[in-house]
């Protein structure tokens, strides 16, 4: 889902010797990957007012704003530095947006539940079968697919963020334990814990056996 590393790389390179054009193309290139993150995330009782677009809008101006900073001292690459501004972005928006209705500040992080049972779980299920996650025959698809999204909605926030990061954002274990300020062990052991938890709720975990 990120750009490539090669190419960012490139053009850190010539950002840090003053190339503007240079830091007009390093954002611009990860805009899109932007885009589908926050769409990812924004919870489904502001996303009517609030447009991805906008979110990522303003992480690339504060992306700008902060760059040099960040060019002096990259302490992390440079894709999980700009996803973890869009992320304060992400929670500002929900707090600024939810008012007498928003619900706690535990769920800031929560799903739109009706975007993920379409494209999303669709796609996820779609990696996951080769794990164990295929159904016995084509005409339950449709059934299971429902029955994936009620439970990825339901899951834990931890569980679902560390989905979300190995499978549509395409992070490796180092990056999500490096995102989630976790060791590289944790971080692998919370994405299977996560696996097996979605598991137990779609009635897999003995289907093997």
């Amino acid at each position: 889902m990120w750009p490539e590393a090669q190419g960012t790389q490139e053009l850190l390179i010539a950002a840090r010797r003053g190339d503007a054009d240079a830091v007009n193309k390093l954002l611009s290139r990860h805009r899109e990957a932007l885009r589908r993150m926050v769409e990812m995330r924004l919870d489904k009782a502001i996303a009517g007012r609030v447009d991805a677009s906008d979110v990522v809008q303003d992480t690339l101006i504060e992306a700008s704003r902060r760059l040099n900073d960040y060019l002096q001292s990259p302490d992390m690459p440079f894709h999980l530095w700009i996803r973890h501004i869009a992320r304060d972005r992400i929670i500002d928006a929900h707090r600024r947006h939810r008012g007498a209705e928003r619900r706690s500040v535990d769920r800031e992080q929560a799903i739109d539940a009706a975007r993920f049972s379409s494209e999303s779980s669709i796609q996820l299920l779609g990696q996951l079968e080769a794990q164990g996650l295929t159904p016995a025959a084509q005409a339950i698809r449709k059934e299971l697919e429902a029955r994936f999204a009620a439970a990825v909605e339901a899951m834990d926030e931890t569980d679902r963020e560390i989905l979300l990061m190995r499978h549509f954002e395409q992070l490796t274990n180092q990056e999500a334990a490096s995102a989630l300020g976790l060791s590289e062990p944790a971080a692998s052991m919370r994405y299977l814990r996560a696996l097996r938890r979605l598991r137990a709720s779609l009635g897999q975990d003995n289907e093997n056996d």
